[in-house]
């Protein structure tokens, strides 16, 4: 079964569902996540969605939506009347549609204008007049007066006087004096006494053995390869090419030369050259030939050679080996012995002495000697004095001179007034309107 909700039912369940939180259900209403109502009484059929903004407003205003008594019996009488519950099932069915309609009002304000207002004042300028006087300047100047007076100069003056000196210069002189005499000396010699012994002596005889065996030999046989190397060659043809021949360069002539400007390399400053007469080399204009000329084109070609590569063959040949067998024999052999005996002999040598004697050797060296003897000695001077003397001069000077010189005007202030200006505005406030609008539906009761 399918039925929807009348505008007091709205009222009643926008009444209870204020009392609910969002998600709880109370009897066959539910208050869903969305803002939004609907109403399954028993059946567990889809109802209707409606907007309840016109009516939560109406609820919010009114002394019966702020009651709980009054929303809990509007839901009473929504949910037990069978009478309109029956009405809607069996007769014409309508829905609610909601539209927003703009009204237009009316609102006057006051707005702040601005005006420009001239104003007449009265100003006084003060204006600069400059004049020229005639005034005297007096300033104080220092002459220099110069004058020559002469004076007496005491100086000393250091003369060279000479004499002569002896200076003893005497020496001592060591002579060698030699002096021969013999003495004693004892010695030991050592002599050799020769006496013959016989002793054993064992010695390791080597005998050759001959004995025949087997051995591997390799040898070197030289067989002919045939391999390739690049070598290059030149395919190359005759081509014609011109040739520049560079034109022959004159004595040097005497030419008139304008004037230029350089650079020179060292410092690359700029110079300027003036006009003259300079020596100066003509070059005649270069020639050009035609010369047939051979243009290379190398090659990469592979050339064919044979070459004889070494190759090891390994060979077994008999051969003859001589093993040697190590014996050991005894002999006796006789042998010389050399023993040494220590002798004590005395004999004379002969020694030089050598004894130093020291001689006085007397020396007087005459000296020349310089003293210098001070003299006292007059000049007469002539010393220059220089005097600043003071003078004070007058000078005529020009001075301009500022006067300041007052004038009234009358100038023109622009001054802004402001006032306040009537201003009738129109706006538009939005209201929503709930409509029934008529549903064909079939009628499932019965």
């Amino acid at each position: 079964m399918r039925f929807h909700l009348s505008p007091c039912a709205e009222l009643a369940v926008l009444a209870v569902k204020s009392y609910l939180p969002p998600g709880a259900s109370w009897g066959t209403l539910a208050v869903t996540d969305g803002g939004r109502l609907s109403c399954d009484p028993l059946y567990g059929q889809e109802a209707y969605w409606v907007s309840y903004s016109r009516v939560s407003r109406v609820m919010k205003n009114s002394s019966f939506g702020r009651s709980r008594c009054g929303a809990l019996a509007l839901c009473a009488m929504f949910v037990v009347d069978p009478r309109v519950a029956a009405a809607q099932c069996c007769g014409q069915a309508y829905r609610l549609h909601c539209e927003t309609v703009y009204e237009e009002r009316q609102v006057t304000c006051m707005r702040t204008e601005c005006e420009t207002v001239m104003e007449e004042r009265q100003i006084v300028r003060r204006t600069p007049v400059w004049e020229t006087e005639q005034r005297e300047r007096r300033y104080a100047v220092l002459k220099p007066v110069t004058e020559t007076s002469i004076r007496e100069e005491r100086y000393v003056v250091q003369r060279p006087v000479y004499e002569t000196q002896y200076r003893d210069c005497s020496y001592n002189r060591v002579r060698n004096v030699y002096e021969t005499s013999e003495r004693e000396e004892r010695y030991t010699v050592q002599r050799q006494v020769m006496e013959t012994a016989e002793r054993e002596e064992r010695y390791v005889v080597q005998r050759q053995v001959m004995e025949t065996v087997e051995q591997e030999v390799c040898r070197t046989v030289m067989q002919p390869v045939t391999c390739y190397r690049p070598q290059v060659v030149d395919q190359g043809c005759f081509v014609e090419q011109v040739a520049v021949t560079p034109g022959a360069t004159s004595w040097p002539r005497l030419r008139w030369m304008p004037p230029t400007e350089t650079v020179d390399p060292a410092t690359g400053t700029a110079q300027f050259v003036r006009p003259g007469l300079s020596w100066v080399r003509t070059t005649t204009p270069p020639q050009q030939l035609v010369q047939r000329v051979w243009r290379p084109n190398l090659v990469t070609v592979q050339v064919p050679f044979t070459q004889q590569v070494a190759q090891q063959v390994v060979e077994r040949v008999p051969v003859q080996v001589c093993r040697v067998v190590n014996e050991e024999q005894v002999r006796r052999v006789p042998v010389q012995v050399c023993r040494t005996v220590c002798e004590e002999q005395v004999r004379r040598v002969p020694v030089t002495t050598c004894r130093q004697v020291v001689e006085r050797v007397e020396n007087m060296v005459p000296v020349k000697v310089c003293k210098m003897v001070a003299e006292e000695q007059v000049r007469q001077v002539p010393v220059t004095t220089c005097r600043m003397v003071r003078e004070e001069r007058v000078e005529p000077v020009q001075v301009r001179v500022c006067r300041m010189v007052e004038s009234t005007e009358t100038v023109q202030v622009p001054r802004v007034v402001e006032k306040q200006v009537p201003v009738t505005y129109t706006y538009r406030v939005p209201r929503t309107v709930v409509m029934r609008v008529p549903v064909e539906a079939p009628c499932d009761c019965g």
